[in-house]
């Protein structure tokens, strides 16, 4: 299987560092390699680290952390070359980049079967845009945050922001969170695309969200599927899954959904049953309703 990457990005001083060491203590076992830009490294909390080299550094929680020096492929050979490969890779762009150099970079056929583009965040400094309004002017902040699957705010809580969200509306962003406030799960951040047992129940983590859970044996017909999730995407921040459908037997599929962008793809073995997970903000998707959509991809 292929490596999901997670590219970070921001304006300079926006917090993305902090953002990507609060990643790595949420780890939750997941072996994470971050890859850090050349005007900086990364400031991982001294307890996490358990060893250094030139360009590695071992975490105890499984993690590795290397510096972008020049040429990102090589980096992500290094990185992909490490005895017992990372369940994820974390890019933090550079401050002053725009991260479609990196996106397309991600994009590149040597890498195809090795890695992929999961998702971008875009770390957005609250009070910097509230004392300098013109940023939301600013041809690079507008490239970072068009570019983003996700907006993470940061310093929020003594400003006013209602020009900043009003242009996160306007620029058609919807997943925006607060990383001062309930931080956004790491299941909807980091997804592993390895399938996992789904006992068929909503379960709820942190109070702002919630994490839907269906199952069903044998495939399931694709116009049901995509009629299903059509209507579920708006309200979701995430969806994963494997699926196998009628009109390809003896093929499963690997669902990856975030936000507004869906991707479907051959997942390497046949897995007859299907399993998918929805996250959400429980005030916004009912786990009943939830449900009731998914039924009908399989109702008689």
């Amino acid at each position: 299987m292929s490596v999901p990457v997670l590219v970070v990005t921001g304006f300079l001083g926006a917090g993305k560092t902090t953002f990507i060491n609060q990643l790595l203590q949420r780890a939750d076992g997941r072996r994470i390699s971050a890859i850090v830009n050349d005007f900086g490294a990364i400031n991982i909390d001294a307890e996490l680290i358990a060893d250094a080299a030139d360009t590695v550094v071992g975490l105890k929680n499984g993690c590795i952390c290397c510096s972008l020096q020049g040429d990102l492929l090589r980096t992500l050979k290094l990185v992909l070359s490490q005895p017992v490969q990372p369940d994820h890779v974390v890019i933090e762009a550079s401050g002053v980049a725009d991260p479609r150099g990196i996106t397309e970079t991600l994009m590149d056929p040597i890498l195809w079967h090795d890695i992929r583009l999961d998702a971008v965040v875009a770390v957005v400094d609250a009070d910097e845009v509230a004392a300098n309004p013109a940023r939301l002017r600013d041809e690079l902040w507008r490239a970072q945050v068009e570019a983003a699957d996700f907006i993470a705010l940061s310093k929020t809580r003594e400003n006013s922001d209602e020009a900043l969200r009003a242009e996160l509306v306007w620029l058609n962003k919807t997943l925006v969170f607060e990383t001062d406030g309930d931080a956004l799960p790491i299941e909807a951040l980091l997804v592993i695309d390895r399938p996992q047992p789904v006992p068929g129940q909503a379960k709820v983590g942190a109070s702002r969200f919630t994490s839907i859970e269906w199952q069903s044996s044998g495939p399931v017909a694709l116009d049901r599927f995509q009629a299903a999730i059509d209507r579920l995407a708006p309200k979701l921040i995430r969806a994963k899954g494997i699926v196998s459908f009628v009109e390809r037997p003896g093929q499963s599929f690997l669902l990856q959904l975030v936000g507004r962008r869906a991707t479907l793809r051959p997942f390497p073995k046949f897995e007859p049953d299907c399993r998918l997970v929805l996250i959400a903000e429980a005030s916004v998707l009912d786990a009943e309703t939830a449900h009731a959509g998914l039924a009908e991809i399989t109702a008689s």
